[in-house]
């Protein structure tokens, strides 16, 4: 009995390290703030935004610099220079100059705890009449996510809107690569969120799996 019981933990203990590697390869988290907005919008028979990777590169390094300002109570206390958007973090990206535009507005929010993506976008970025004011724009035609997270700290999400020509406006250059990403994700791209929420998940799992296999050594030997 008790090694058909520790064969079953053995079981359970495969299933989650094969979870654990699901999440290290569940992708990119922005590009799940992107679908939860364009769902909402199109629930509310508003057309659905373009999911700009320029853009998307450009949340990821204004949110960037908002690291260490998550207060206790999960309020960001924020304000980068709203110039910096287009003549900083632009060009830090690689967006060709010739198509950078106007921000129509942005969302920034954060946690110290790991949020799943719906979470953080009903719980931190959508959270009052003028965030969702903010996403239904009728004249939105484009927007960016992007997700980072500090090593020992609070977890931070940006998004960008913006009402410029889609497909044609803050376009990256070199085949829309953007800036070489070592920590965080961006919306619009297929590279894998490299974020300490990630991290702390596959760690999770791995630990479970551990503790089980030695759970079913003991119950079978």
């Amino acid at each position: 009995m008790w090694k058909a019981f520790g064969l079953k933990l053995c079981i359970l203990g495969l299933s989650c390290l094969i979870l654990g590697s699901a999440a290290e390869n569940e992708g990119n988290p922005a590009n799940e703030i992107a679908k939860l907005v364009n769902a909402n919008r199109t629930a509310t028979k508003l057309r659905k935004l373009y999911n700009n990777p320029g853009l998307g590169c450009m949340a990821l390094q204004f949110i960037s610099q908002c690291l260490g300002n998550c207060s206790s109570n999960n309020t960001l206390s924020c304000h980068p220079p709203e110039v910096d958007i287009t003549e900083v973090y632009a060009p830090n990206c690689g967006v060709e100059l010739a198509t950078v535009g106007i921000i129509s507005g942005y969302l920034l929010g954060c946690h110290w705890n790991f949020l799943n993506p719906e979470q953080a976008f009903s719980n931190v970025l959508i959270r009052d009449k003028r965030t969702i004011s903010l996403m239904h724009g009728r004249d939105l035609t484009e927007l960016g996510a992007g997700f980072i997270s500090e090593k020992h700290g609070g977890f931070y999400w940006c998004i960008l809107f913006s009402n410029e020509t889609s497909n044609s406006s803050f376009v990256l250059e070199e085949g829309g690569k953007g800036i070489e990403q070592k920590t965080g994700c961006f919306s619009g791209s297929d590279v894998p969120c490299s974020s300490a929420g990630m991290k702390l998940l596959i760690l999770a799992y791995s630990k479970l799996f551990v503790f089980i296999l030695l759970l079913s050594f003991l119950l079978c030997y």
